[in-house]
């Protein structure tokens, strides 16, 4: 595992400038795996019953719609 702020004597492939000579792969960056606390819980629930309903219900009126459209047309 690498630091995040490695020692620019100690790594190898750095040139006295701290660049990198061509060919030579750069060292690699530190990171942070993972969340340090925890996300509240209103933004990890998922949309509530009313909401869904609501979508579903006019989802139904859209199609009854479209239908009953169809049929005027057909007759």
């Amino acid at each position: 595992m690498t630091t995040p702020e490695p020692e620019p004597r100690a790594t190898p492939g750095l040139e006295p400038g701290g660049g990198v000579p061509p060919g030579e792969t750069p060292p690699a960056e530190g990171s942070i795996s993972g969340i340090a606390h925890p996300e509240p819980a209103e933004l990890r629930r998922a949309w509530g019953a009313w909401p869904a309903a609501v979508v579903i219900g006019l989802a139904v009126l859209v199609a009854l719609m479209l239908i009953f459209m169809i049929v005027a047309l057909t007759t």
